[in-house]
């Protein structure tokens, strides 16, 4: 027999199906002992939602019976874009491209619409933060008139889908999500309500008529995408185009890729005519000309992108008690740390000198694998010796004045091989003075390349 206790919910009869709401030790229906138990709090889900049977075709099956096939790519015309993509564009893709204001977003996306419409594919570029006559305006400076890339200037949802259903494109730009509106939604157009429901429909439509959609997003004053954090996990892809306004170097990096790598980087060079591809920055990152003292090439990582970038320093003997330390283009913190490890572990003293420590071309360089070449930078500006044109280096630094090894060695040693550097230093040194002594050798076996100072 069933404990007798206060009851908390409706109790069932398992018997006859009788509830009740208070206990009495037995059914009061059927007088069966210890029969009555909890009922379950009905809360209305099942009763709103009928199950229906999915159709043979989109029944369940075993995941190693489910048929795979590539699925095929488009180009879109610009190579460091279809890069970044994974190889093109795949058909109902839905791709957000984000970047800071002025960046270029509607130039490259502008570029990418004449680029498909002239390889046959229809393209609709719908803005809504532009008249068509001044995307028209913009298309005849950058050589992108094309009479299968159509222009339409609107702010309503519904609007932009007649005219996906009068043009038929086979690619859809829409610039921005941000500044367009939906009926089915209320509030005004940016607000987290009507961003989701435009991305939303959009999505739809893509999937449902294998239509790839680009939609262009604004970011806030912290570099992050505006709008719901859903947007970015309702899209496939997501792309961040990124650059310095003192440079006309700019990046394009895919954050999520459904279909391919996320760690690839598109290069494009902002000129103006308009965007530009970079396929090979190398000599964008470079100095010319003879070598000069306080100068050393690094292999940078952008990506799977290996690139050399050059390290330049300059020092100046000062009595201030506080040396300056200048920077740009590398991690002040880190550079602050080489000074250190030189001063500690390699007898070359910089704490009465000005270090000026920076980058050619306007690239950041942040990671570990600058501070060997840093040093050896700083080193030769101290020493008055130049480095090799034909040397690089590769290598983070320990406090304890270690050369360590960076991710990917091999990748960054290979592309230094291909661009013409014969002298790699790196973690195979084993310590920083051991590096400084390999310079200082190679210089030797080269009197004609660097300064016998050294």
């Amino acid at each position: 027999m069933a404990t007798k206790r206060t009851p908390t919910a409706p109790y069932r009869c398992t018997e006859c199906g009788w509830t009740t709401a208070k206990w009495a030790g037995r059914c009061a229906e059927c007088q069966q002992w210890g029969t009555v138990v909890e009922a379950a709090e009905q809360t209305g889900i099942l009763r709103a939602v009928t199950p229906v049977a999915p159709g043979a075709a989109r029944a369940a099956q075993p995941i190693t019976r489910v048929e795979t096939s590539d699925t095929p790519r488009r180009t879109s015309g610009v190579g460091e874009f279809d890069r970044v993509l994974g190889g093109g564009i795949v058909p109902g893709a839905a791709i957000l491209l984000s970047g800071e204001p002025g960046v270029g977003k509607s130039t490259l996306l502008l570029e990418v619409a004449a680029q498909s419409a002239r390889s046959g594919r229809r393209v609709l570029y719908a803005s809504a933060e532009e008249s068509t006559a001044q995307v028209r305006l913009r298309a005849e400076r950058t050589g992108a008139l094309h009479d299968e890339l159509y222009l339409a200037s609107e702010t309503d949802l519904a609007t932009i889908l007649g005219h996906i259903d009068d043009v038929q494109p086979q690619l859809l730009i829409v610039d921005s999500v941000q500044t367009v509106a939906s009926g089915l939604s209320d509030g005004m157009a940016g607000q987290p309500a009507q961003v989701r429901e435009v991305a939303s429909t959009l999505i739809r439509i893509a999937k449902d008529r294998g239509l790839p959609v680009i939609i262009v997003g604004h970011v806030t004053k912290d570099g992050t995408i505006a709008g719901p954090r859903v947007l970015e996990h309702l899209v496939d892809v997501v792309c961040h185009f990124e650059g310095d306004r003192q440079t006309s170097l700019r990046f394009v990096r895919a954050l999520k890729n459904r279909f391919g790598p996320t760690d690839e980087v598109g290069c494009f060079d902002m000129t103006g005519d308009g965007i530009a591809e970079v396929p090979d920055p190398s000599a964008l990152f470079l100095g010319h000309g003879q070598p000069e003292p306080g100068t050393c090439v690094a292999i940078a990582l952008e990506g799977r992108r290996a690139m050399p970038v050059e390290v330049q320093a300059l020092t100046i003997n000062t009595g201030a008690p506080n040396p300056r330390r200048i920077v740009n283009g590398v991690d002040a913190a880190r550079v602050a740390m080489v000074l250190a490890v030189l001063e500690k572990k390699a007898d070359i003293v910089t704490s009465n000198q000005d270090v000026y420590v920076s980058t050619v071309g306007g690239i950041r360089f942040t990671e570990p694998a600058a501070d060997l070449a840093i040093a050896i930078a700083v080193a030769g500006a101290v020493l008055n010796h130049a480095t090799p044109r034909t040397l690089a280096a590769i290598g983070e630094l320990s406090l304890a004045g270690e050369v360590r090894p960076v991710s990917q060695s091999p990748q960054r040693r290979g592309e230094a091989a291909r661009l013409g550097y014969t002298d790699v230093i790196d973690n195979r040194s084993g310590t920083l003075r051991a590096a400084i002594g390999d310079v200082r050798r190679r210089v030797r076996s080269r009197p004609g390349e660097a300064s016998p100072s050294f």
